[in-house]
């Protein structure tokens, strides 16, 4: 028995020497990988390779000078970086790759709104449509500071109004005309009968009241501005142009020392601070018309959903609107028509409830919070129309329309200012300033509405000395009708009537229109389709809402 215990305890003792043996092997192993890698990372170090740096963008400017940055010894200011907010109403998108256009059934036979790839960059839009009441604070500065009763400003608050007649029909009855754009109940409906050429100035008179708030509340400029009547008046108004160019004007309303704070300048010199001085420090971005795009994209709200990008996989966008519990299951949530002779739905059932429009924020909005963008008004876009995007000369932040300008300058080098207003006519005949009085003069410097549009000016047949009236005119695919306008003996503005024989509505003067609307069926709530109206004309179911550019997040990027 003793001699089994022995020959037990001599086993473990070999098993444990055994145990000790592969330690021993494995611990060298593990030293040998650990200094292959060691000598690895040296080796990558020697050449260069652990030089390398993180990513993240530029935190601080450093001057190629050998200057500090905005060291108050020395002439160069980078000047601070703005952080961008969003301007109240207005909605931040993050930009992103999309599939632009329709997957069903091509009803119409027209292929024009085949599914693209497109890339669109962030950008801001407007929460929900214009209102009556956004518009109407328009049409009465307008109304106070260029006053009818002036002879030079007399066109300038008459053209700006909506056209109220669009309610009229010759088979129904309605008061909307007399009572839609001035009656308080009416205040937050979308504001319609306004034309493409008068939400464009809405657009540029926006900008200029926007960021003259916002340098009243910076300290930039005088709150004081209007307690002198003068700069309520015609040209004195404030403007972005004149504050930009450091008008003269301005001077006696501006703080410099603010506006050199706003900068980053932090120099005694005031020489030094003049020359550096950024009048664009803490403005407001632009606000237009969006594109056809950036409307688009908002409309489907992608923020929330990567896979979208798949479009095989994409449902019809009606389909999301219907209520999915509580008293609204299985009801469309949108204002659009139901069918012949139901606007609203059958009574004591209202499905919408709105015979004509509604509040811009009576029904749920997109996921990026955005109201009304399926139906309510349909909305106009910046774009020009043509019946095929051309995705092939640009799938970025596509636009037609680019008419580049310039500001025109006088022969001592200072900007000319508008003095005598120049109009263009509506479709009704009313006239439409282009400008208005104490704003910059500008010239476009090319037109680029036509590029690639299959048009004759588009086809290797033009030029040589050919013109669209010659032989090869027969490439000029859009003959449109000519809208031409003369003021008769009693000065009433009156349409000429084009004689000749034409064969089509598209021009250069047709906008792109999206959206749904009240007057419309189911058919056109999907943001994926398109139609065009003529820019001059105005409509009782067609809106507009605002857009600005934006800088792209300076945050991660969103989970996929």
């Amino acid at each position: 028995m003793q001699k089994v215990n022995v020959l037990f305890d001599l086993l473990n003792y070999l098993i444990f020497l055994c145990k000790l043996k592969f330690l021993e092997i494995i611990m060298k192993k593990l030293k040998l990988f650990t200094l292959m890698a060691f000598s690895s990372t040296m080796l990558l170090v020697s050449c260069g390779g652990g030089n390398s740096k993180k990513g993240g963008g530029t935190k601080r400017f450093t001057s190629m000078t050998g200057w500090k940055p905005n060291d108050q010894k020395g002439w160069f200011f980078s000047g601070k970086q703005q952080k961008q907010k969003g301007w109240p109403g207005m909605v931040y998108v993050e930009g992103g790759t999309f599939t632009m256009g329709l997957v069903k059934d091509d009803v119409m036979h027209d292929w024009n709104n085949t599914p693209r790839r497109m890339q669109v960059s962030s950008f801001f839009i407007g929460e929900a449509e214009i209102t009556n009441a956004d518009y109407r604070s328009y049409v009465t500065w307008l109304k106070f500071v260029f006053p009818p009763s002036d002879p030079s400003f007399k066109d300038i608050y008459n053209g700006a109004l909506p056209d109220t007649l669009v309610w009229n029909n010759k088979l129904s009855r309605n008061d909307f005309a007399e009572t839609y754009f001035r009656s308080p109940e009416y205040d937050y409906y979308p504001v319609v009968g306004v034309s493409w050429l008068q939400a464009s100035n809405y657009c540029d008179w926006l900008t200029d009241r926007a960021n003259e708030k916002a340098l009243m509340d910076q300290g930039v400029m005088s709150k004081d501005f209007y307690t002198n009547d003068a700069n309520n008046q015609g040209a004195n108004s404030f403007n972005l142009d004149k504050f930009k160019s450091n008008d003269p004007e301005m001077d006696a309303y501006l703080n410099k020392q603010r506006l050199q704070q706003k900068s980053g300048i932090k120099t005694s010199n005031q020489r030094i601070a003049a020359a550096n001085r950024n009048a664009t420090s803490g403005i407001i971005e632009k606000f237009r018309l969006p594109t056809e795009v950036e409307w688009e994209f908002a409309a489907l709200g992608l923020q929330k959903n990567r896979e979208y990008n798949n479009y095989l996989e994409k449902l019809p966008e009606i389909e999301k609107l219907r209520g999915k519990k509580g008293g609204n299951r299985g009801m469309f949530l949108e204002n659009f028509k139901y069918g012949r002779g139901d606007y609203s739905g059958v009574a004591g059932w209202k499905n919408d409830g709105s015979a004509i429009t509604s509040d811009v924020k009576q029904y749920p909005s997109n996921d990026l919070g955005i109201y009304g963008m399926y139906g309510n008004v349909a909305e106009w876009t910046a774009d020009v129309y043509r019946p095929i995007i051309d995705d092939e000369g640009n799938d970025f932040n596509y636009y037609r329309g680019n008419a580049p300008q310039r500001t025109v300058k006088n022969a001592d080098g200072t900007y000319q200012k508008v003095d005598a207003v120049k109009y263009d006519t509506l479709a009704d005949g009313r006239l439409v300033y282009k400008g208005l009085p104490g704003k910059f003069e500008r010239e476009t410097v090319e037109d680029q509405k036509n590029y690639r549009d299959g048009d004759f000016m588009s086809s290797l047949e033009a030029g040589y000395g050919r013109t669209e009236d010659s032989s090869a005119g027969k490439y000029d695919m859009y003959n449109s009708p000519k809208k031409r306008f003369f003021v008769d003996a009693k000065g009433r503005v009156k349409l000429e009537k084009d004689t000749r024989s034409r064969t089509s509505q598209i021009s250069d003067e047709v906008r792109v229109v999206k959206g749904g609307s009240w007057l419309d069926t189911a058919y056109w709530l999907d943001p994926g389709q398109r139609r065009f109206k003529d820019e001059k004309k105005a409509y009782g179911w067609i809106g507009f809402r605002v857009a600005q550019d934006a800088k792209n997040s300076t945050k991660g990027r969103t989970k996929r």
